[in-house]
């Protein structure tokens, strides 16, 4: 009884090392430069099931499928982006980290410089008011009044 518990713990320990390792892909490169490309492209790519992960990270099956077609790809000859649009076309804009600047695409990426540039405007706008106004001359009414509260203060 105590082999039998034996071999089912081992089991149990074994059984998820051997799942992860059955999940790891091998890809045979003829060139360092084509595995490096390989690398690069699954960083580039991000997974459509997952959130914010790249496809070389993801265990998801969509994000296999992506890996085997950038192989097949870069195994036939094609170039990065030739793979890129591919994907795009494939999967949507989503699939790219970084959006290709386009039409539908320039207001994802003017629109933080807009917003630096209107908030610079605002800074410089308030600045030179407050400049303004403390530089303003007094009217006859005020120079009254603080020569009053400053002669009440001289008296006291």
């Amino acid at each position: 009884m105590a082999r039998v518990i034996r071999v089912v713990l081992a089991a149990l320990i074994l059984l998820p090392l051997l799942a992860q390792a059955a999940s790891i892909e091998i890809r045979q490169f003829d060139d360092p430069v084509t595995e490096r490309r390989y690398q690069e492209l699954t960083a580039t790519l991000r997974c459509p099931k997952c959130e914010n992960q790249a496809i070389g990270d993801s265990d998801s099956p969509i994000a296999g499928d992506m890996r085997d077609r950038v192989y097949e790809q870069l195994q036939d000859g094609r170039s990065d982006k030739e793979i890129l649009d591919f994907m795009v076309r494939r999967f949507g804009d989503y699939v790219l980290y970084n959006p290709r600047l386009e039409g539908r695409t320039l207001l994802l990426w003017g629109l933080p410089a807009a917003l630096v540039l209107i908030g610079a405007l605002v800074v410089v706008l308030m600045v030179r008011s407050r400049r303004q106004a403390s530089a303003r001359r007094l009217s006859d009414a005020e120079r009254a009044r603080l020569d009053a509260l400053l002669n009440r203060e001289r008296n006291e």
